[in-house]
């Protein structure tokens, strides 16, 4: 356990692992944060490196969010002032809503988590109200097409050579929709590339790290200035069962 991500003293604690051992450590998931190569390549000599799933598919759902996000603010922007100029006329101001029932602040609102799930896993709602979004804005419903067509990068590819490819023609179509938060999450995407690649020898992921790291934080939640002992195990049974 160490406290911050300072690489030098990361890997002085690995360090003190027999280098024999270290040697053996044959893989290694990590995120995409310059300090973590390091310490990895530091430690473990012999391991290949894999750039986790789950950070690299963050970065394209955010891009995504990022086209929603100004949109709605744009669309705040612009009943903010609507309503100021009915104000001024000592009118009311009512915003127009869509045929379900959202105004255009609240479509935008509310099609969050939609954007993050394949169609297939829609719910009714969420069906009519993503027919409305990509009517309304054709630039989302293109942002959310590359997304997914990223996931089945992951999900239908079988080897490296069929991921390579597959990839080469996600930056192509990237390229072809020219939206700057895909440009630039595909330039990073370029950078870790080879790592990323390598999820397709083991498709390796940090999912059991993270889940130990969730409940690591809750244990040290539960004992935070705790002093009872029969308090502290009735707490720890509680969370942990």
């Amino acid at each position: 356990m160490c406290k911050g991500t300072k690489a030098i003293e990361i890997i002085n604690v690995l360090s003190k692992i027999p280098y024999k051992q270290r040697k053996l450590v044959k893989e290694v998931t990590l995120d995409m944060s310059g300090p973590m190569n390091v310490i990895i390549r530091e430690s473990f000599p012999n391991a290949t490196l894999v750039t986790d799933r789950f950070h690299v598919q963050k970065i394209v759902s955010e891009a995504v969010q990022e086209i929603r996000i100004n949109i709605r603010k744009q669309a705040i922007k612009n009943e903010n002032e609507a309503y100021k100029k009915a104000k001024k006329k000592n009118k009311r101001y009512y915003p127009a809503v869509y045929e379900n029932g959202d105004s255009k602040k609240q479509l935008l609102a509310r099609s969050r988590y939609l954007l993050f799930k394949a169609k297939s896993k829609w719910t009714d709602r969420q069906k009519e109200r993503a027919n409305i979004l990509f009517k309304e804005y054709p630039e989302i419903e293109h942002a959310y097409n590359l997304s997914m067509m990223f996931r089945s990068f992951y999900e239908y590819s079988k080897s490296i050579k069929e991921a390579k490819q597959k990839l080469d023609e996600w930056y192509k179509k990237v390229e072809e929709k020219n939206i700057d938060s895909f440009l630039i999450a595909a330039d990073s995407i370029k950078i870790h590339e080879f790592k990323i690649l390598n999820y397709f020898i083991n498709r390796s992921t940090n999912a059991s790290a993270e889940s130990f790291n969730a409940k690591l934080k809750g244990f040290r939640a539960v004992v935070r200035g705790v002093r009872d002992k029969k308090f502290f195990l009735f707490r720890i049974a509680k969370l942990y069962g």
